[in-house]
Parts: C-alpha cells; structure tokens; sequence
C-alpha cells in the first residue's frame, strides 16, 4: 500500500519547528540569567538552532519541488494560497513556543546546571534520556499561567528595539517565500530571483544585529550583574515573543504580496541589465 503525504504538509510541519525551535531559544535570555551562565546559555542557543537549520535543510528542497511542479503544470497561482498555509505555520509554530516557554525556561536551568557538574555533552545527553530524569522533567511540566505575567513592565526598558523586533520577525518569516513566489511569476528567471531573497531577509537581519540583539543582550548582562530585577528580562523575553507570534500571524501575511511584487521589480532589474 502506497503512503502518500502532501509535501505541503511536511513543508508546513518543519516550518511550525524551525519558528518553535526559535521561540524557544528566546528563552535561554531567563536562563542566562537565573544560572548567571550566560556563556554557556548562548551554547546552549546554537545547539537549540541545531534542529531548526536542519529542519531547514530538509524543507528547503520541497518548496523548491513545489514552485518547479507549478510552473510544469501551470498553477503557478495555487502557490498564493500554499505560502499563505505555509506563514500560517510559521504562526502555529511561534505559538507553541510561546506557550511552552515556562517549561523549556525550566528544563533549560535544569540542564546547564547539570551540565556545570558533568562537563561534557555525552554525559549530559545521557543523563537526560535516563528514565527518572525523563519522567522528573515529565512532572515538571506546566503551562503558562496569570503568574506568569505578573511583574511584567516596560519601565525603564526602551521600547523601540521590541516593535524592530516585531517588524524583523514579520519580514524574516517571508523572505524565501516572497523569492520563490517571484520566481513562479517570471520562471525564466526563477534563479536569479531566489538568489534575491537576502534584500528582503537582509533587511531583517540589519536590524536585528544592529538595533534588538544588542540591546536585549545588554537588558540581560546587567540583569546577571544584579544592576537590574530578573523581571526587566522576563518582559523583554515575554515581549520578544510575543512580537514572532504577533509578527507571524498578522504582518508577515501583510508583507507577502508586497515583499514578492518588491522582489519581482528587482528580478526585471536584473533581467534587463544583462538583455540591453
């Protein structure tokens, strides 16, 4: 018996991971923090993104299958709503995060703590998948609650680099998509307008190395010296987050259409440097 899955569902399920892998390592700014690990935190942040670029590896080749069949077979205007599914994943993905922070700020804590005694990823990774730990970590499970936001405030934390956030997180979730959605438009040229997905992504990371990163970074090192309340980080965590999900769901769909007509303007560009 054949087993056939829509590739439209696995793209969707590794794109819901890679966005839930990355919401989650938003967390270990917490965990830096209570561990006064910050260091070993941010090793902790790369091993995390392991699954997410994997993830990506492996979702990159079927949304290039899904532009090339539907151009093959001319239903080129089926990848509109496709992509939208696909952002709405994004979205899904963000959203699990979100709600499972609490609990991955309390695993994370368990694991660098433990891993400050063990020293090595090997015994570490073994130490986890002991049963008693397993279901110690299963007991210790628990969902976001009204406690949860209490002590949450703005005060004396600059607000501008969250709304960058929400707007960096909105452009980032598109970029490839809008590259490949340009592509289907002009296929002739589809290369060239998948090579073109950094002037959107570009944008993106611009302001996130330059106008969030390091001032959370900053909010978070004076939180571990003790110059500021644990709380100043679990708002800039809480709002962080809740800009890749407000972002997702809401801008990110905004932007696709102008993101894609950008990129397409750009790809002709291109074209008629090297037609004149």
């Amino acid at each position: 018996m054949n087993i056939f899955i829509d590739p439209l569902i696995v793209v969707c399920v590794f794109t819901a991971l890679i966005h839930f892998t990355e919401t989650i390592s938003s967390s270990m700014r917490l965990t830096g923090v209570r561990t006064k690990q910050l260091a070993l935190s941010l090793s902790f942040v790369n091993a995390s993104l392991l699954i997410s670029r994997m993830s990506n590896m492996l979702q990159a080749p079927l949304l290039g299958g899904m532009v090339d069949t539907s151009i093959l077979q001319n239903t080129v205007n089926s990848l509109w709503g496709n992509f939208r599914i696909i952002i709405f994943a994004a979205f899904i993905g963000n959203l699990i995060g979100a709600i499972m922070t609490p609990f991955a700020v309390s695993v994370f804590t368990r694991a660098i703590r433990k891993f400050d005694q063990i020293g090595h990823v090997p015994g570490l990774i073994a130490y986890g998948f002991r049963p008693s730990t397993l279901v110690s970590v299963a007991r210790s499970f628990r969902l976001p609650t009204l406690k949860t936001f209490r002590g949450l405030s703005l005060e004396g934390i600059p607000t501008l680099f969250l709304w960058l956030n929400l707007l960096m997180v909105s452009i980032y979730a598109i970029g490839v998509l809008c590259s490949l959605m340009a592509g289907a438009l002009i296929p002739t040229y589809r290369v060239t307008a998948t090579q073109l997905s950094g002037i959107v992504n570009g944008i993106a990371t611009i302001l996130f190395t330059l106008m969030v990163d390091p001032i959370a970074a900053h909010i978070t090192d004076q939180a571990a010296r003790g110059k500021r309340k644990e709380g100043d980080v679990r708002t800039v965590v809480f709002y962080i987050i809740l800009g890749r999900v407000v972002g997702t769901l809401v801008l990110s769909q905004l932007f696709f259409l102008p993101g894609t007509v950008y990129i397409k303007g750009v790809t002709l560009f291109v074209r008629g440097v090297f037609l004149r």
